[in-house]
C-alpha cells in the first residue's frame, strides 16, 4: 500500500494528471477483472490526455518514469475487451512520436511478449473482435521491426498461425488484412519462420491478395508483395513458386502495372514485382521458368521504356540484374578452354595446374556447369556499389598472431656446401682489380652478354594443331604476316628511310592479301626489294632504342609458336606523349547501356552477324580472309595475346584472350593488332573472358592504342584511348576446373569503344605499356655502350629459361677508386641491394619501372656516381623471360605461378627463381591506384591483432619504414598510405615475409605500381605513363642513395627522428583493402566470388628467395676473416 505513495513521490510530479491516473491504475492491477468498469474508464482518460496533450505522453515516457511498465502490466492482467483497445490505443499513440526510442523501451519491458499473449488470449473467442485484431496487428507491425527476437518469439507463442488464418479469413477485408499482411512482413524476415510459412501454404496465399492495376488497396498489395518478396528468398519457396507456375503471373502483374502507370505513381509495387521475381530466378528452377514465360523480352522491353525517366533507375536496374542472371549461360566459343599453345614439359608434375591440365581429358574442362542453385550473392543495391559494402567489413582475420612467426630465425636455412653454387654470381667480390684483370673482366661480360642476347631459333618445338609451324632453322630467313594494308615488316629485309628532308604525307605501301603467307625467303625473294617505311629518325627522342639492334634481338627470342614477325609499336619504339591523359570520367548508366546491347542479342538474333574473323585455334591460318566488311585482328608476334575474334554486330567484335601456356585460366593481358578499320565509325570491343570481379577499368583506366600511321608521322606512341568503358559479369559460363572449384561462376566482359582516326591504318591495343623481352635485351645492349671506366657492369646469364632464353643478372656498383687494398676493402664492404622485376609478365609497368631504375644508375649524376659508390647491385629485370615472349599474364611455360613457388622449387621446372634473391621486387597492381609498397611489422601486425604481447615482443628496429617514408616524400606517384606492413597468414610464403623472417632482412617489400592512375599528390587524377613509371624507377633510387646519408653505416639515430616526425604528422597504417573506390551513382554489380590474386601473392613467387640470400649470407660470413668481410 506504500508503494503508490513512492510511485507520485519519486517518479512523477505531484501535479500530473496522468501520472495520477496511472497510479490509480496500478493499485487495481491485483484485482483489474473485478474491476473491469474502472479500469476502462482509467485508461479511457489516460488515452485522453496523451491524445490531446504532448506533454502526458513524455511524462509516461520519462527516464525513471515506472509508466510503461504499469501499462503493460495492465494490458497482461486484464480480460476485458474495451480496456485492451484502450491500452492498445495508448501504446499506439506512445509509440508513433519518437526515433524509435519508445519502441525499444517497450521492446525491453518485455511488450513484445505481452503482445502475442494477448494475441493468443484474443483469438479464441470465437468470433474474435476484429476491432482488437486490427489494434494488436498494427501494434505489432510497429514494434516488430525493432525487436531481432520478434520472429523467433512469434513462431515459439504460435502468433504465426494466428496470424495466418486471419489473412485466410479476411481476404476480403482490406481494413484488417493490411495490418495482418504488415506482421507477416516482418515474420517472414525470418528465415525459419519462411520456411514454415511456406509449407503452410502461405506463398499460394499471397498470390491471391497480388492482383492487376488497379487505384485502390494499392498500400495492400504493396505490403503483400514486400511479404511475398522475403518469403521467397527461401529456396525452398522459390522452388515452390516456380514450379506452381507463378513466374508467368508475376511478368503478366509487371508489364500491366508498367502498362497502366503512367504517371510513375506506383513504382513501389513494380519494384516489389520485380524483387519477387528477382527472389524467384536465384535458383536455376526459377531461371528456367522465367526464360520460358518469355521473361527476357518483357522486362527488356519495359526497361527500354523506362531508361529516358531517371527516377525509375531502381526498376532498370533491378530487371537489367534479373535478366542477366537469367540470361542462358554459354561456354566460349573456344574448342577447349586450355591455352592455344602447347609446351611439352621435360617433367610433369602429378600435381599443381600442370598436372591437372595434363591429366584432363578432352572435353572435361569446358564443361557449363548445371549445378541448381548458382546463387552469386546478388544483393541488390540500387545506389551503391557493392564492393564498397564490402570494405565496411570487420578486421582483417587472416592477420598472424603466432608471435613464434613474427620473429626472424636466426641462423642459415641450409649447408654451407649446399649453397656455394651462388658464389660465381659474386666475382666482383674476388677481384683484386689489377689492371690485365679489368680488361679481362669486361671482355667476360661482354662475351657473356652477347651469348644471352642472341641465341638461334630451336630446331623445333611443341605447337598445337592450330599453330602455323615456325622456321625449322637458325640459317632461315623470315618473312612475316602482313598487316590487311601495310607492307610487313620482314626481319631480314628492313630498309628504313631517315630522311629528315623529305616533306609530304607519309606513305604506306600495301601489299596483295594472296601473298599472306609465312615461308622461308628463297633466293628470288632476297632479290626483290624489301618494304620502305619513312619512319622519322627518334634516336634524339629514343636514345636507348635501336631499330636495327631490335630486330637483332627478337632474332633470338625463343617463343613456343616461333614467332617470325615484329610487331610495329616494338620495332619503332615508345616516345612518352608530352601531354596530359586524365583518368577517364564514368558516364552514367554506359555499363546499363553495355548489359542491355548483350540482351538484345537473345531478343533479336536475326541481327548478330556470329562470325569467327580471326582464331589461333584454325590450323590453317588464324587471319580469315572476307569481302572487307570486317576488321582484320592478329596477335602472332612476340607478348602478343589474341586467340579469337568474333565479329558480332557490323562493328562489334567479342575478343577472346588465350590463357596462359599449360594453364586454362589467367585472362587479363592483351596485345593485339587490328586493320581495315573505316574513318568516323565507332567500333565495339569486348574482351569476354575476363577473370577478375573488379578491374580499374570502371574507376578511370582505358586501354592503350598505338598508331602506325601517327608512328610514321612522327609520333611513335602508345596512348589511353576509348569510351564507354566498363568492366562487368557476362553471360559466359567458367568451368568449375577453371574457377578453382568454385561451380556456378562467369566470367566478365571489358568493353570499350573506338573511333580511328586514318583510313588504312594499322592500330595495336595492349592492357598496358608493352615490353616486350626482346626490348630488354636491346635496352642492356645498349645500356652498357652507357658504360664509363668508373662504372662496374656486368651481365651474368643466371640461368636458361625452359624456352630456352636467358635470363639475364646484373652487377652494378661503381670501380674501386685503385687496386690499392683500402679500396679494395671499400668496394667488397658495400651493402648489398637485390631488385627484380617481371615475376608476372601482365605486369609491364614492373619492366618501365625499373627501366628507369637501370638508366639512373647507369647515368652520369653525381648521385648515381654516389649510389654506386655506396651499394653494389644485382637485378633480375625480367624474372619470367618465357610467359613474357609467349604473351602469357601470370605464369611461365611450367603453367605454375612463379610467385608461388619459392617454398618447394623444382630446378627443372622453375629455373629462374632458384637462383635468385632480391630484397624489392617490382609488381603491377590492377585494382588500386598510386605506387605502394608492402613490407612487415611485428608492432603493427599486433596493433591489427587482438593478440597480447609483452613489449620485449614489440621491440623491433624501426628501419623498415624509412624506405617507403622517404619514398612518399619525393615520389610524386607514391602513396604511404597505401602501404601495408601487416604479416598475415596466407601471405606466410611471400617474398617479403620469408626474406624478413628467414633471413633477417629488415627492409623486405614489394613495391606496386598501379596500372591505372593516382588519386593523390602531383598526379592526381592522370593516368600513369611510361615517363611517370621511370621516374618512379630513378625516384627509387634516390630514396635509396638518402636511405644510406639518413642511417649511415651503424647510426640509425637521424632513422629514429625521422620516425618520430611521422607520428605527429602522418597517419597511422592503413590495412590495404582490395577496393578503395568511391561508389557511383550507377550500380556496379560486381561479383565477390573471385580472389584478388594481386593482392593475395603479392610476392609469394619470392618463396624460394630466402635459399639464394641464405647462401649469400653464409659465403660471405666465411669471408670475412681473410676479406673483412662484406656487409648486407
Amino acid at each position: 500500500s506504500n508503494q503508490p505513495d513512492r510511485f507520485y513521490k519519486v517518479c512523477v510530479p505531484s501535479n500530473s494528471r496522468v501520472m495520477m491516473l496511472l497510479g490509480q491504475l496500478e493499485r487495481m492491477n491485483g484485482d483489474i477483472v473485478r474491476q473491469a468498469e474502472t479500469a476502462r474508464q482509467v485508461t479511457a482518460k489516460i488515452l485522453h490526455l496523451i491524445q490531446t496533450q504532448e506533454k502526458s505522453g513524455k511524462e509516461v515516457m520519462s527516464k525513471g518514469s515506472s509508466g510503461m511498465e504499469v501499462i503493460l502490466a495492465s494490458l497482461e492482467n486484464t480480460r476485458d475487451v474495451q480496456t485492451i483497445l484502450n491500452i492498445l490505443s495508448i501504446l499506439t499513440e506512445l509509440l508513433t512520436v519518437g526515433r524509435g526510442r519508445r519502441v525499444g523501451v517497450f521492446v525491453s519491458k518485455g511488450g513484445t511478449g505481452i503482445l502475442f499473449h494477448t494475441l493468443l488470449s484474443a483469438s479464441k473467442e470465437m468470433p474474435p473482435s476484429e476491432e482488437l485484431m486490427l489494434q494488436l496487428h498494427s501494434l505489432l507491425a510497429k514494434v516488430g521491426p525493432k525487436d531481432r527476437k520478434f520472429g523467433v518469439a512469434a513462431r515459439l507463442s504460435g502468433a504465426l498461425n494466428v496470424t495466418v488464418n486471419l489473412i485466410k479469413q479476411n481476404l476480403q477485408n482490406p481494413k484488417l488484412l493490411l495490418p495482418c499482411l504488415q506482421v507477416l512482413r516482418v515474420y517472414s524476415t525470418n528465415s525459419v519462420n519462411a520456411i514454415s510459412l511456406g509449407k503452410n501454404g502461405v506463398v499460394e496465399l499471397l498470390f491471391k491478395v497480388l492482383a492487376p492495376y488497379s487505384k485502390k488497396n494499392t498500400s495492400l498489395l504493396k505490403v503483400a508483395l514486400d511479404a511475398l518478396g522475403a518469403l521467397l528468398k527461401s529456396k525452398t519457396n522459390a522452388r515452390r513458386a516456380a514450379d506452381g507456375g507463378y513466374v508467368p503471373i508475376l511478368l503478366a502483374l509487371y508489364a500491366d502495372w508498367h502498362r497502366n502507370d503512367a504517371r510513375h505513381r506506383h513504382m513501389l509495387i513494380r519494384k516489389g514485382l520485380l524483387v519477387c521475381l528477382r527472389n524467384i530466378t536465384n535458383i536455376k528452377l526459377g531461371r528456367k521458368a522465367f526464360v520460358e514465360a518469355d521473361g527476357m523480352r518483357v522486362l527488356y522491353n519495359s526497361s527500354t521504356e523506362c531508361l529516358p525517366v531517371r527516377t525509375l533507375d531502381p526498376l532498370v536496374n533491378t530487371s537489367s540484374l534479373i535478366m542477366r542472371k537469367c540470361f542462358p549461360k554459354k561456354r566460349l566459343p573456344l574448342p577447349t578452354i586450355q591455352s592455344a599453345f602447347l609446351f611439352q614439359l621435360p617433367y610433369v608434375p602429378g600435381t599443381g595446374p600442370a598436372g591437372r591440365t595434363y591429366s584432363q581429358g578432352p572435353g572435361v574442362d569446358d564443361v557449363v556447369d548445371e549445378s541448381d542453385d548458382n546463387d552469386e550473392a546478388d544483393t541488390e543495391n540500387d545506389t551503391e556499389n557493392e564492393e564498397d559494402e564490402k570494405d565496411q567489413q570487420s578486421p582483417n582475420d587472416d592477420i598472424e598472431t603466432d608471435l613464434n612467426k613474427l620473429h626472424p630465425k636466426k641462423g642459415p636455412c641450409r649447408p654451407y656446401e649446399e649453397l656455394r653454387v651462388y658464389e660465381r654470381f659474386f666475382v666482383e667480390l674476388s677481384e683484386d682489380f689489377q689492371v690485365s684483370q679489368v680488361s679481362v673482366l669486361i671482355r667476360r661480360w661482354k662475351v657473356q652478354a652477347s651469348q644471352c642476347l642472341c641465341r638461334p631459333f630451336p630446331q623445333t618445338r611443341a605447337l598445337s594443331p592450330g599453330l602455323t609451324q615456325g622456321p625449322p632453322a637458325a640459317s632461315a630467313r623470315f618473312r612475316i604476316l602482313p598487316p590487311a594494308s601495310l607492307t610487313p615488316l620482314q626481319l631480314d629485309n628492313i630498309h628504313i628511310s631517315k630522311d629528315q628532308e623529305k616533306t609530304g604525307d607519309a606513305h604506306i605501301p600495301t601489299t596483295d592479301k594472296r601473298d599472306r603467307t609465312l615461308s622461308p625467303l628463297g633466293p628470288e625473294d632476297e632479290a626483290a626489294e624489301g618494304a620502305v617505311l619513312e619512319v622519322p629518325d627518334t634516336a634524339l627522342l629514343l636514345p636507348l632504342h635501336d631499330l636495327d639492334l631490335y630486330v637483332e634481338m627478337v632474332k633470338g627470342t625463343l617463343s613456343v609458336p616461333q614467332y617470325a614477325e615484329v610487331a610495329y609499336p616494338d620495332y619503332f619504339g615508345h616516345v612518352a606523349p608530352t601531354f596530359r591523359e586524365p583518368l577517364l570520367e564514368r558516364v552514367y548508366g554506359v555499363q546499363r547501356a553495355k548489359i542491355f546491347q548483350d540482351i538484345e542479342r537473345l531478343i533479336h538474333p536475326n541481327d548478330i552477324v556470329d562470325k569467327v574473323v580471326y582464331d589461333l585455334d584454325i590450323p590453317s591460318c588464324p587471319v580469315i580472309e572476307d569481302d572487307g566488311e570486317s576488321l582484320k585482328f592478329n596477335s602472332q608476334f612476340e607478348s602478343g595475346n589474341l586467340r579469337k575474334a568474333v565479329q558480332v554486330r557490323k562493328f562489334e567484335y567479342d575478343l577472346v584472350l588465350n590463357s596462359d601456356i599449360n594453364s586454362n585460366h589467367y585472362h587479363q593481358w592483351f596485345y593485339f593488332e587490328v586493320s581495315g578499320m573505316k574513318v568516323g565509325t565507332t567500333y565495339r570491343f569486348n574482351i569476354i573472358n575476363c577473370e577478375k570481379s573488379n578491374s580499374q577499368f570502371n574507376y578511370g583506366m582505358q586501354a592503350l592504342m598505338y598508331s602506325v600511321q601517327e608512328a610514321i608521322s612522327g609520333s611513335p606512341r602508345w596512348v589511353r584511348t576509348g569510351t564507354d568503358i566498363c568492366y562487368y559479369k557476362n553471360h559466359f559460363a567458367r568451368s568449375s576446373i577453371a574457377a578453382g572449384g568454385l561451380k556456378g561462376k562467369s566470367y566478365y566482359t571489358l568493353t570499350f569503344s573506338i573511333n580511328f582516326k586514318h583510313k588504312d591504318d594499322v592500330c595495336y591495343f595492349a592492357y598496358h605499356y608493352p615490353y616486350t623481352y626482346s626490348t630488354l635485351k636491346m635496352h642492356l645492349s645498349k645500356l652498357e655502350a652507357l658504360r664509363t671506366p668508373q662504372i662496374y657492369l656486368r651481365q651474368d646469364v643466371l640461368c636458361e629459361t625452359l624456352g630456352g632464353n636467358g635470363c639475364p643478372l646484373l652487377t652494378i656498383t661503381a670501380m674501386p677508386e685503385s687496386n690499392s687494398n683500402d679500396h679494395i676493402c671499400q668496394f667488397r664492404n658495400r651493402p648489398l641491394i637485390f631488385l627484380s622485376a617481371r615475376v608476372h609478365p601482365g605486369e609491364t609497368n614492373a619492366s618501365w619501372v625499373m627501366k628507369g631504375t637501370l638508366e639512373f644508375l647507369m647515368g652520369s649524376s653525381p648521385l648515381a656516381n654516389s649510389l654506386r659508390e655506396s651499394y653494389i647491385f644485382k637485378i633480375v629485370p625480367m624474372l619470367n623471360p618465357d610467359g613474357v615472349i609467349n604473351g602469357n599474364h601470370r605464369c611461365s611455360l611450367s603453367g605454375e605461378d612463379l610467385n608461388r613457388q619459392w617454398q618447394s622449387p623444382n630446378l627443372e621446372l622453375h629455373p629462374p627463381s632458384t637462383t635468385l634473391r632480391v630484397f624489392c621486387d617490382y609488381h603491377g597492381h590492377s585494382r588500386k591506384k598510386n605506387v605502394f609498397m608492402y613490407g612487415c611489422s611485428v608492432k603493427e601486425t599486433v596493433w591489427q591483432s587482438n593478440i597480447s604481447a609483452t613489449s620485449s615482443d614489440l621491440q623491433e628496429d624501426l628501419a623498415y619504414r624509412a624506405l617507403p617514408k622517404i619514398l612518399s616524400q619525393i615520389a610524386p606517384a607514391f602513396s604511404m598510405a597505401s602501404c601495408s606492413f601487416v604479416v598475415e597468414r596466407s601471405k606466410e610464403s611471400t617474398a617479403r615475409v620469408v626474406v624478413w623472417r628467414e633471413i633477417g632482412v629488415q627492409r623486405s617489400y614489394t613495391m606496386e605500381s598501379t596500372l591505372c592512375g593516382c588519386d593523390q599528390g602531383k598526379y592526381k587524377g592522370l593516368q600513369i605513363g611510361t615517363r611517370e613509371l621511370e621516374e618512379m624507377g630513378a625516384q627509387f633510387c634516390v630514396a635509396l642513395l638518402r636511405l644510406k646519408r639518413l642511417t649511415g653505416l651503424r647510426n640509425h639515430q637521424h632513422l629514429l627522428d625521422l620516425e618520430r616526425k611521422k607520428k605527429k604528422t602522418s597517419c597511422p597504417t592503413t590495412y590495404v583493402l582490395d577496393e578503395d573506390e568511391p561508389s557511383f551513382l550507377e550500380a556496379i554489380d560486381y561479383s565477390a566470388e573471385s580472389n584478388d590474386e594481386d593482392v593475395e601473392a603479392e610476392n609469394e613467387h619470392l618463396r624460394r628467395i630466402h635459399l639464394y640470400l641464405s647462401g649469400l649470407h653464409v659465403w660471405l660470413q666465411s669471408r670475412k676473416h681473410s676479406t673483412d668481410g662484406v656487409s648486407i
